[in-house]
């Protein structure tokens, strides 16, 4: 069984790491290394779940955390998803 590295705990701030299930807690687990893990936790991450579940997770479940250019970048050079369109204000986070 795969476990979460505890250097993950950094970045998975809202959970004890030992207490999530890389299965129930993944749309948490993908959007949140997404957004804040570096290319290495990125690499882990897809080699954990596979380039098509993060894909799918980040299409079917999005978040409202992302900054503008996170998601250019995570969107279109991470996952490959340039032609796909989505709806900006369903991961973009404003800041008042």
């Amino acid at each position: 069984m795969n476990k979460i590295p505890q250097k993950f705990q950094s970045i998975l701030w809202s959970a004890n790491i030992k207490d999530l299930d890389l299965e129930k807690d993944k749309n948490y687990i993908i959007h949140q290394i997404l957004m804040y893990g570096d290319l290495n936790q990125i690499k882990w991450l897809i080699g954990i779940y596979g380039l098509t579940t993060v894909r799918e997770v980040f299409i079917k479940s999005p978040q409202v955390i992302y900054s503008p250019e996170a998601l250019n970048f995570i969107k279109n050079i991470v996952l490959g998803l340039g032609k796909i369109k989505i709806k900006e204000e369903k991961y973009v986070k404003t800041l008042f």
